[in-house]
């Protein structure tokens, strides 16, 4: 049992000239290239439906209106700003 053992480590492991052509793949924990560059357009558009989201249910506190959605240009300036009619003051 350990002589052949021996006698196969001496030989040089037979390659077919048939068989498949193996290559380093470049790769970030299992993620290849190509693999990302498949996934990248979905990501992106969950991405900003996130954000979108995020932006909607964040659009009625004020600071966040005021800071941020006011700020944007062409659309901050019409339809982000909250006036409060005169009929509404307290005072």
């Amino acid at each position: 049992m350990f002589a052949t053992s021996i006698l196969r480590s001496a030989y040089p492991a037979y390659k077919s000239p048939y068989g498949p052509k193996y290559q380093y793949q470049p790769h970030i924990d299992g993620i290849t290239p190509k693999q990302l560059y498949r996934i990248l357009p979905t990501a992106a558009a969950w991405g900003g439906v996130a954000l979108f989201a995020v932006i909607y249910y964040a659009s009625g506190i004020p600071r966040v209106r005021k800071d941020v959605l006011q700020r944007v240009p062409y659309l901050g300036e019409r339809y982000f700003v909250n006036e409060i009619p005169a009929s509404d003051n307290p005072f």
